[in-house]
């Protein structure tokens, strides 16, 4: 097997140590000048927004969340529901456009067992896909390349987001 060299995801695997508190990232602040291009959000809407995923399956691999922080589907408010299920729809659409992608891998996790990172924010992950990739999560896979910088990817999503409203 050949070894890949990612020493960004070492970030990922420290903040996630046991015990350790975790901030939320999908409990967003209102908009300010520069903060969405850090927190990596790429479209807001009144109730929902978009960002891209920090350590990313795919490239264009967005989650997709409300404004409001609760970790139960069943519990959450209809409107919380539809306002996701709308900022996805749109999502889709974008990506689509900007990245060409030929469909998704889509879902969420609800708590730690299933997998949550983030347990106690519902969100919904859409991982674009293209004919020819390799697969959803190349366990077996030699390497994983991402060809764009996040930060690239981010500015091109963001403005195709703006020119889709």
């Amino acid at each position: 097997m050949e070894h890949l060299w990612a020493p960004w995801r070492m970030v990922y695997i420290d903040s996630m140590g046991a015990g350790r508190p975790q901030p939320c990232i999908f409990c967003l602040p209102p908009a300010q000048a520069g903060e969405d291009a850090d927190r990596l959000v790429v479209h807001r809407s009144r109730r929902a927004f978009t960002m891209l995923n920090r350590f990313p399956y795919n490239p264009g691999h967005v989650m997709v969340a409300s404004y409001r922080h609760g970790g139960d589907v069943g519990a959450m408010a209809a409107a919380d529901l539809q306002a996701i299920t709308a900022e996805m729809q749109l999502a889709v659409r974008v990506l689509q456009g900007a990245l060409g992608c030929d469909g998704f891998n889509g879902g969420w996790n609800q708590g730690r067992i299933a997998g949550a990172g983030f347990e106690e924010h519902i969100h919904v992950h859409l991982v674009p896909r293209w004919a020819g990739d390799t697969n959803f999560m190349p366990v077996l896979a030699d390497v994983k390349v991402l060809p764009e910088h996040l930060t690239e990817t981010r500015a091109k999503l963001a403005t195709a987001f703006t020119a889709a409203r």
